[in-house]
């Protein structure tokens, strides 16, 4: 499957929800959400009827998939992975998405988004532990540090950002250094820590039809 190239605030809409796709556009009256609130397409302002039980547990897998910007081979993957591990599979599953290095980049506050951070990642802007790294699912492990390049820090959207992050909270799992644009994965985020509002039992459920 190829990766969607349409316009984000379709798949907010599909959902019925904010994904927060497009950072700071998200938080204003321009948001596709407060402005059309039903379906895309020609069909989306019709009655909707009972969604199925099946259907309830797509849509949550859907939803888990925009958020994070993961495509379905990968998110297969990740389940695999998931439920390989010891703990509850779900939650593990919700880990191993926040682990990937442009959600670790967006966590930190460098990026407004998560596809701003994937871009970001992409044109090698971030080290881990010191060695560029221009992969976006790179899984990041408890005790690495995440920081932008030296050559990167100068540039005026880095220089925004730190201001960013110098005024708003860090996650309890994550350290961060506004100053010099670094931060450090201290831990793994515990479930009520991760704040997307995501049934992930409903995927679990999916996949072990």
């Amino acid at each position: 499957m190829a990766r969607y190239t349409g316009p984000v605030c379709r798949q907010c809409r599909r959902e019925g929800m904010k994904l927060y796709l497009k950072g700071e556009r998200c938080y204003t009256e321009k948001c596709a959400i407060d402005r059309r609130s039903y379906a895309p397409g020609q069909h989306g302002q019709r009655r909707r009827g009972k969604v199925s039980e099946y259907g309830l547990q797509l849509r949550e897998k859907q939803k888990a998939r925009r958020i994070y910007g993961v495509m379905e081979r990968q998110f297969r993957k990740y389940f695999r992975e998931a439920d390989r591990r010891k703990g509850i599979t779900g939650e593990n599953l919700l880990q191993i998405l926040e682990s990937r290095l442009d959600n670790i980049v967006y966590r930190m506050g460098f990026a407004f988004s998560r596809p701003e951070a994937r871009q970001l990642v992409r044109h090698g802007h971030f080290t881990v532990n010191g060695r560029k790294v221009t992969i976006p699912s790179y899984l990041v492990r408890p005790g690495d540090v995440v920081a932008v390049r030296e050559s990167s820090r100068d540039k005026g959207r880095f220089k925004e950002l730190a201001e960013l992050t110098r005024n708003q909270g860090t996650m309890e799992w994550l350290e961060v250094d506004s100053e010099n644009l670094t931060g450090k994965v201290i831990r793994l985020p515990n479930r009520e820590e991760i704040d997307i509002p995501i049934s992930e039992h409903l995927i679990v459920e999916l996949y072990s039809r």
